[in-house]
């Protein structure tokens, strides 16, 4: 809810000067008032806190420079902007209160003219400074759905061009996902890995649709040109990106591949060499792969898919994240379940699912 009025928080030991200060403020502004310092970083901790303090500096027990050190350590009352009311005005003083992160001294006795004049700057300043970081940060929110709605459409031009409906990606993004969650605490990791696992397979624009959706089994050479699709989403994707999102896409393109005991491509590495993310998604991948029905194969039983997964813990896959996948199976079929390929709208669930526009 938008408040009417600003509020200034006055902090004084004596009476005599809050009501002084109140008189000034007053009506412009909601005036709160504390008598010490301890009472003022109550006020100004709880919710909402308020838009600007006018802090003496001479008080007993806590004085203003401790005062306005704590508030400018605690991140909830550090960007409350401050300004010093103090009969101490001498050049060390303003310093010492500048340093502390004070924004401004006025010099007791006060005049008028000159609290409501200081004060009004400031609070200007704040509210342009708040209207700027707002900006910034829709802009910054822009960019990143755009990277994201970039990432989800190029995942789906693969799955197509796999002669897949593209719910594949959907699902193993989710399996993705519910692996990621037990296996690193940080949500924003988590996130990373479910927004850009779609493009996993991105590569395979670039191989030929004649070994893409060979019915039958591939020869030696159509099996090393399958086998560049890896290096081929890397490029697609670029390097040296400043979006996480895209250079966590780029390294999933690269490395779910990979296999434990090094024998995967297209580098051959091994063990924790090959990053947590394409540990995660080769598990993910791999098991909608089985489970769902390909131009080459018909569709394996959750069983038989689950127990060869089991069977290559510490050979393909990641054995921890084996026991991990498999703790969560009943989670992992619950989305195996809601975007099944007999789904009937089709074109609705990857619309729904990965937030791209009919």
């Amino acid at each position: 809810m938008t408040r009417d009025k600003l509020t200034v928080l006055v902090v004084d030991d004596a009476p005599e000067n809050i009501e002084i200060l109140r008189t000034i403020l007053q009506p412009q502004y909601k005036v709160k008032a504390a008598r010490t310092g301890e009472k003022a970083l109550q006020i100004a901790r709880n919710n909402p806190s308020p838009d600007m303090i006018l802090l003496d500096v001479v008080m007993p027990s806590m004085d203003g420079y401790e005062v306005c050190r704590r508030l400018k350590e605690d991140p909830a009352t550090a960007e409350i902007p401050i300004i010093f009311i103090t009969a101490k005005n001498s050049a060390d003083n303003e310093t010492q209160g500048f340093e502390l992160g004070a924004v401004d001294y006025i010099s007791k006795p006060v005049l008028p003219a000159i609290v409501k004049a200081r004060v009004g700057t400031q609070l200007a300043l704040r509210n342009q400074t708040h209207h700027l970081e707002e900006l910034v940060l829709q802009r910054t929110k822009e960019l990143q759905n755009t990277h994201l709605e970039l990432i989800r459409c190029l995942g789906q031009a693969a799955e197509y061009k796999d002669n897949e409906t593209g719910l594949h990606v959907i699902r193993m993004s989710h399996y993705a996902r519910i692996i990621a969650q037990q296996v690193d605490s940080r949500d924003d990791w988590v996130q990373l890995v479910f927004q850009a696992a779609p493009m996993h397979d991105v590569g395979k624009i670039g191989i030929p649709d004649s070994i893409l959706n060979k019915p039958g089994k591939l020869t030696k050479e159509e099996w090393q040109i399958m086998r560049k699709h890896p290096e081929y989403g890397a490029e697609i994707i670029g390097n040296n990106h400043p979006s996480l999102l895209l250079s966590t896409a780029r390294e999933i393109a690269l490395t779910h591949h990979e296999k434990w005991d090094g024998t995967g491509y297209p580098y051959g590495l091994a063990g924790e060499d090959i990053p947590l993310s394409g540990r995660v998604v080769a598990i993910a991948d791999v098991f909608d792969a089985l489970t769902s029905e390909r131009p080459y194969k018909s569709a394996w039983s959750v069983e038989d898919a689950v127990a060869l997964i089991h069977e290559d813990a510490g050979k393909h896959f990641d054995p921890d994240l084996v026991t991990v996948f498999l703790s969560e199976l009943p989670a992992v079929l619950e989305i195996k379940k809601k975007y099944a390929e007999t789904t009937a709208n089709v074109s609705e669930h990857l619309h729904s699912a990965l937030g791209i526009g009919a």
